[in-house]
């Protein structure tokens, strides 16, 4: 028989289905007991994550920080212990904070940062017996073997992004150049109290940088000892110029900032080392409760060490002095005082401020509040006042000739006196205050969407004659002007050598004194449509302008009206001819004064307006408001990876 058909029979292939259904139950047992045991591994990791997703939604959701208190760790460590997770040697639970970077790749990335709360990590692991599929590969292995795996869970939650509104004024500065720079660094110098120095190209470097203003807070932070993070205390936190001014050194590198700047703003550190002190709550408003997200805004750099400058004036008791022909023009001291420091910047929920936009929870800006005083030397005219000297000493002289003829118990006689008060003529200029709020926001979508504000300018405060320094270059709202004599013709009745009190201006006189408003406008409730989101600067800027200022300004000093005061009626005896010629001189005299006068303090408009207002951040034809909303999402915390 051939071999081949030896198997072919019954009884040659008895017991081998039995073979082959051992071998497919054993297989199957086998993958049985791999199901189930995966299976184990994959209930407990499920159960582990979520656990860590739990802890780490409970975390945010309570405002949990990694800050001292370890709040974050304290609630996530109650969460999983609500949900029968106990840590222990074998399960362990670490809570980190931080913030949430989207890369190129468009992936979402937790960056650890105790000082940040923006999101929380929790890594959950749990020791379980090893799986028989690892155990046997360890068998297998040279290496030895565990009879356990630790399962590890990982969780970042974050709070749901906030709706978030920007206001800002912004410097209408594009740029310094010599004739500029050579007023800035006496200006500065002045309001500081002591010497800058800088050059055209660190001035214009300050204006053409942007910093970013959660970096500077932090700088700032670690630079006065205040706990990371804790932005309600740094913004209260009182501080030298020259601190605020190191902590916007040390942001520049991120920002690019050339050498130039960084050397311009060493020269302002050393010029500050005497300002007084200053806090930054002052020039800068943040609503409360706003995430350290909503800081993460530009602000320009030269308006953001203008407004340190500003405000250590203000604080100062010393009023600064211009030295003399800072401005071009000769006889004149000027003096300024900031009266009220710039708020160029505010973070805020729109929602708030749009209940109240004046409340508590306002979103407002406004420029500097200053106030200038310029003495005129008033011999600049002397030729004019020689003259008018000349005419009403004759006529005086003729009255009194007329007088004493009529002499017998009662002797009535005129006297006259020129600028009785001296020679120095006040002028003063309040400048601002430029103010815009929040009125209302839409969020549609993050591609159409708006803000809305009022913005206000206003009106000027202009007066002239006789002016209390003490009282103008201070906060205070009391009256500081008076009239500023230029002459006046007297007269003194006496009695058998008993002499009346001398009354003033019977025979006539002139003063001057000046106290007007001039322009201001509103413009309620614009919409800016799509603005930038709050980490961007805002650009284009929205300009609110009014016209006529400077028109009205120089209309005002240079078409001086005076005040006359005409002969009395009391002069008795004086004959008809002489009181007409005192009047046609005394309208003579006025002419002559209002004419120079005018002609004398007319030029100040230009090189107060264009020059030194500008440079203290104040347009008075204009603000320039910048809007950011960056549109938030609703909700509780979210899981974010």
């Amino acid at each position: 028989m051939s071999p081949r058909m030896q198997f072919r029979g019954p009884a040659r292939q008895r017991g081998a289905i039995g073979l082959m259904a051992a071998l497919t139950l054993g297989l199957v047992l086998g993958f049985m007991l791999l199901v189930v045991d995966t299976g184990r591994l994959y209930l407990e990791k499920r159960k582990l994550q979520r656990v860590a997703d739990t802890a780490a939604l409970e975390a945010v959701s309570r405002d949990g920080n990694c800050l001292s208190g370890l709040s974050a760790a304290t609630y996530a460590t109650q969460s999983a212990a609500r949900n029968g997770f106990t840590v222990n040697a074998d399960s362990t639970l670490t809570v980190s904070c931080g913030t949430l970077q989207t890369g190129v790749d468009h992936l979402r990335a937790f960056t650890a940062d105790a000082s940040k709360s923006a999101a929380v990590q929790v890594i959950a692991t749990h020791t379980v017996p090893t799986s028989i599929a690892a155990g046997i590969g360890a068998l297998l292995s040279k290496g030895p073997v565990s009879l356990t795996t630790r399962l590890s869970a990982t969780a970042v939650a974050a709070e749901p992004k906030a709706t978030l509104a920007q206001l800002s004024i912004r410097s209408t500065l594009v740029g310094v150049d010599t004739a500029r720079s050579n007023l800035l660094n006496p200006l500065f110098s002045t309001l500081l109290g002591g010497n800058v120095n800088l050059t055209v190209g660190g001035w214009d470097g300050l204006v053409k940088t942007d910093v970013n203003l959660l970096k500077f807070m932090d700088q700032l932070a670690i630079k006065l000892g205040v706990a990371a993070g804790d932005y309600t205390t740094l913004l209260n936190t009182q501080a030298s110029v020259t601190q605020f001014i190191q902590a916007a050194a040390n942001v520049l590198p991120v920002n690019g900032a050339t050498a130039t700047v960084k050397t311009a703003l060493g020269n302002l550190e050393l010029a500050a080392t005497n300002a007084s002190p200053i806090k930054l709550g002052d020039l800068l408003q943040i609503q409360t409760g706003t995430q350290a997200a909503g800081l993460d805004a530009t602000v320009q750099l030269f308006q953001l060490v203008q407004g340190f400058v500003q405000l250590a004036n203000k604080n100062s008791a010393v009023t600064a002095v211009l030295p003399v022909n800072v401005l071009g023009l000769a006889g004149m001291t000027t003096r300024i005082k900031v009266v009220q420091p710039p708020q160029f910047s505010v973070v805020g929920d729109p929602a708030l401020a749009k209940v109240a936009p004046l409340g508590v929870n306002r979103i407002y800006v406004r420029t500097a509040q200053v106030r200038i005083l310029i003495s005129v030397d008033l011999s600049l005219i002397n030729a004019v006042l020689q003259t008018v000297n000349g005419l009403l000493q004759i006529v005086v002289n003729s009255i009194n000739a007329l007088l004493s003829l009529t002499c017998i118990l009662n002797c009535t006689q005129t006297d006259f006196v020129l600028l009785p008060d001296g020679l120095n003529l006040d002028i003063g200029l309040e400048a601002g205050v430029g103010s815009s709020y929040v009125t209302d926001y839409s969020c549609v979508s993050s591609t159409n969407k708006s803000l809305t504000a009022t913005t206000n300018i206003s009106a000027l405060q202009l007066k002239v004659g006789r002016i209390d320094a003490t009282t103008w270059l201070s906060p205070s709202a009391a009256p500081s002007l008076s009239p500023l004599t230029l002459f006046d013709i007297g007269s003194t009745t006496c009695h058998l050598g008993n002499c009346a009190a001398r009354v003033p201006f019977a025979g006539g006189g002139g003063q001057i004194m000046i106290d007007s408003p001039v322009a201001g406008t509103s413009e309620p409730n614009y919409t800016f449509a799509n603005p930038h989101e709050i980490n961007v600067s805002p650009n284009p800027t929205h300009a609110v302008s009014v016209s006529g200022v400077v028109g009205s300004l120089k209309s005002t000093l240079t078409g001086v009206s005076l005040i006359s005061y005409p002969p009395s009626q009391t002069l008795g005896g004086l004959l008809g001819f002489l009181l007409n010629t005192l009047l046609s001189t005394l309208s003579n005299v006025l002419g002559l004064l209002a004419s120079a006068i005018g002609g004398l303090i007319g030029p100040l408009v230009d090189p107060i307006v264009d020059s030194l207002l500008e440079n203290l951040g104040i347009d008075v034809n204009k603000v320039d408001v910048g809007f950011n909303l960056t549109c938030g999402q609703k909700g509780k915390a979210y899981l974010m990876i």
